[in-house]
């Protein structure tokens, strides 16, 4: 999805890692943070972006996957895992920001990127803000305009306040990495400050130049018009078979899939980023 829905929280309490390769940790100086990531696998870089209140652990299987064929860099983002936070709003463009320098930091020229949720609106950001870090990019679960949101969704966000994470579970689990464990309720001020951010990237949508993954569920909290329309703003959209090469660009929707059941369904990720990562697609019967 676009924000830092409520209950995206959940995907934190209770998740573990998964039996993997053990993944190289180091921390890298990244505007005022000690910003913490893991590089995995080889092959071409690959940048991962966690959610709203995840960390790299609550990704799931899909990063070793990846990992198999890709260097993996999977970063955890201001205030998430076991970067600290501190006292800057935790906007999408300042997240962009963050990854941007994290890739100079490390010597990483340009790298295909692979957002979820916050980390896919923070991924469209970094393509837009710096596009020549960003080869081909990945967005699950992703809008460019705040209209896109399911109206479910727009009665939530009022409703936000500290006193739905501040005491939780989740708070809990915060905690067990956080490296100042008593700063959660201000980084909860953040995320919550973080749904009232303005959203309309039509016009810088349209102008990007990048070839575009996006995936979504058939029950996410984006609707599947606004997702479409991201589509056909990508150049996608036009009937094939008839003689013209397919757009850059593809849409991928996950059946009976909610917002939090997108990043668990990771063989089905997997099916679909890579050929995509890779410029293959599948043979119609007028293809030489």
């Amino acid at each position: 999805m676009i924000r830092a829905i409520t209950v995206a929280a959940l995907l934190l309490v209770g998740a573990t890692a998964h039996a993997q390769e053990v993944p190289v940790g180091d921390y890298a100086e990244v505007n005022g943070m000690r910003l913490y990531y893991e590089v995995s696998g080889e092959g071409e870089p690959l940048v991962v972006l966690h959610g709203a209140y995840m960390n790299i652990p609550a990704m799931g299987e899909i990063i070793p996957m990846l990992a198999k064929t890709h260097k993996v860099y999977a970063l955890e983002l201001q205030g998430h895992g076991r970067t600290n936070d501190i006292e800057r709003p935790v906007t999408y463009p300042n997240l962009a920001d963050d990854v941007a320098a994290f890739m100079d930091t490390v010597a990483l020229e340009k790298a295909d990127v692979f957002g979820y949720s916050m980390g896919a609106a923070a991924a469209l950001q970094l393509a837009i803000r710096h596009p020549h870090k960003v080869d081909q990019l990945v967005a699950a679960s992703v809008s460019y305009d705040m209209a896109g949101a399911q109206p479910e969704y727009h009665a939530m966000i009022p409703t936000m306040v500290p006193e739905m994470f501040v005491g939780t579970p989740m708070e809990d689990e915060w905690k067990k990495l956080a490296p100042n464990p008593e700063a959660f309720r201000p980084f909860v001020e953040r995320m919550i400050a973080l749904e009232h951010e303005p959203m309309a990237w039509e016009e810088d949508v349209k102008a990007l130049e990048h070839p575009v993954l996006l995936i979504t569920g058939d029950a996410d909290v984006v609707m599947l018009e606004h997702s479409v329309a991201m589509f056909r703003l990508l150049g996608g959209g036009a009937m094939g078979d008839l003689g013209k090469p397919l757009p850059a660009s593809r849409l991928a929707v996950l059946p009976a899939t909610s917002h939090t059941a997108l990043i668990g369904q990771a063989d089905l990720l997997h099916a679909f980023i890579e050929p995509f990562l890779k410029g293959e697609a599948p043979k119609g019967m007028f293809d030489k």
